[in-house]
């Protein structure tokens, strides 16, 4: 009788398990999931946003949170290999936050803001000049940030005044000849990929 008893227990265990694990799964669209197993990064995103929010909203069960993330990882992974630069700004503030179950890595997420200021986006141009100002998941460089700070702050929007605020700060702590260096990295950098008058 105690046999049964353990099989009967064991049986209702898994079973409440499972219907857990399909009730928190996120539903996805197969069209969605088809189109990013063909390699449109919009919706390797997408299905990375899905997934990170079914993290976010998992309770109590830190090991199935931290799956979700994994997936969220993988899907925004295979978008930024695609140099999306969405897929590396998702893929950056994951690392950098982090989320229940999931640990933060300061240094991944650096790594993929400067694959994405490198192609311009803004955002993470004045978040990497943020990171080498204080040295998270870099190492501590006022010139690189000064550099990094400066390039956003030469773009017109709702941002500016705070990247150029955040520019000048920086510059307190640099040379006059580290500074005519940094200006002249910046000048030949702008040359090299214009703008076009884009805002942020």
């Amino acid at each position: 009788m105690t046999f049964l008893w353990k099989q009967l227990v064991l049986v209702t265990a898994c079973a409440l398990a499972l219907f857990s694990a399909f009730a928190q799964s996120p539903a996805i669209d197969p069209a969605l999931l088809a189109k990013a197993n063909a390699g449109d990064p919009a919706a390797q995103v997408q299905l990375g946003d899905i997934s990170r929010a079914a993290g976010d909203a998992v309770q109590h069960d830190l090991q199935q949170s931290a799956e979700y993330y994994r997936q969220a990882v993988a899907w925004y992974r295979k978008a930024a290999e695609q140099a999306s630069i969405p897929g590396e700004m998702h893929l950056a503030a994951l690392y950098r936050d982090g989320g229940k179950g999931f640990p933060r890595d300061l240094e991944q997420a650096a790594a993929w803001y400067r694959k994405a200021a490198e192609q311009g986006d803004v955002t993470a141009q004045a978040t990497l000049g943020v990171l080498y100002s204080i040295g998270q998941g870099v190492p501590h460089d006022d010139v690189e940030a000064y550099f990094w700070l400066d390039l956003a702050a030469s773009v017109k929007g709702p941002n500016q005044q705070k990247y150029a605020a955040n520019r000048q700060m920086i510059g307190t702590h640099i040379t006059t000849d580290q500074l005519e260096d940094v200006q002249q990295r910046v000048a030949r950098w702008l040359a090299a990929h214009p703008r076009s008058g884009t805002t942020e």
